[in-house]
């Protein structure tokens, strides 16, 4: 889905939005599970009894085991080695994309593939997690229910079979396991890494993290767990996490997309076919936009 375009890509987008908001992405039903897997958070924390840690798998646990809930239907204990070897191969993939060799490879896919050089320890991170997925989608398709599906990956076996004599039909155990893999990056590495610098920019910034803290004590206390309810009245709380989100610029260079035909732009023409891919960055810190961006 992420590195879809065309027909596949509408296909691939409307059935997961809908599978999501299904099962409760956006709604309450996902708030529940957030808030549940943030008690497994704490209860980590507190079992570090005060020592130095590195939060980043800490966090990459707990988002990721929100996705997991949703896509296979339940979480991970957080010292399960199955969990911990997907969260590696999650991360490597993710640096390395980072990385100039990364980006040469998002825009010379063609020629690189057949080249030495650090996208070849990229590759065998991304085959593990479509092995590990595969195991997943095995494991479903051997005691599926079509009537009660339990998670992201039955309905998407049943939507096969739903629409296994279509000849355009997108829906293939291929696409399942690309469908599932870009679900799972788009919602554990980004939300994780924004987390992690948000931690690190309260850090630097004490003054800031004190409002904050001064606004959660007087909307939410400290007797109950927070709500979506109380965005509202949490202004400075939701601007500060807003900022985050533009300050760290997670992706500065978005995924690539073709032209669905030929596009006039600034005086150029841009032929259809053509990948063109958003530079993000230059938004989010546009001096135009924004009164101090850096």
């Amino acid at each position: 889905m992420a590195f879809s375009n065309g027909e596949r890509a509408k296909q691939l987008r409307r059935f997961s939005i809908t599978t999501l908001r299904n099962f409760g992405v956006g709604k309450r039903g996902i708030e529940e599970r957030i808030l549940e897997e943030a008690h497994f958070l704490l209860e980590a924390l507190r079992g570090t009894k005060g020592l130095p840690f590195d939060p980043t798998y800490f966090l990459s646990r707990s988002v990721s085991n929100v996705i997991s809930s949703v896509v296979f239907g339940d979480r991970f204990d957080y010292e399960d080695k199955e969990f911990l070897s997907l969260l590696y191969m999650i991360t490597e993939s993710f640096r390395f994309t980072a990385t100039a060799w990364g980006q040469l490879y998002e825009m010379f896919s063609g020629t690189m593939c057949y080249l030495p050089g650090p996208q070849r320890e990229a590759f065998k991170q991304l085959a593990g997690l479509e092995q590990f997925i595969q195991r997943k989608v095995k494991a479903n398709l051997e005691s599926l229910d079509p009537s009660a599906p339990r998670d992201f990956i039955d309905c998407f076996l049943v939507k096969m079979q739903q629409e296994q004599e279509n000849p355009a039909s997108e829906f293939s155990l291929k696409n399942i396991v690309l469908t599932t893999l870009s679900v799972f990056f788009a919602g554990t590495e980004t939300v994780s890494t924004t987390l992690r610098y948000g931690l690190l920019i309260l850090l630097k910034h004490p003054e800031i993290e004190e409002k904050i803290h001064e606004e959660i004590d007087r909307v939410i206390g400290r007797n109950r767990a927070p709500s979506m309810e109380d965005r509202s009245h949490m202004p400075y709380t939701d601007a500060v996490i807003h900022e985050f989100q533009r300050f760290c610029d997670v992706i500065p260079m978005g995924l690539a997309r073709r032209v669905t035909r030929d596009t006039p732009f600034r005086g150029y023409i841009i032929p259809k076919g053509t990948e063109v891919y958003p530079v993000l960055g230059s938004v989010l810190h546009d001096p135009s936009q924004f009164s101090a961006p850096e």
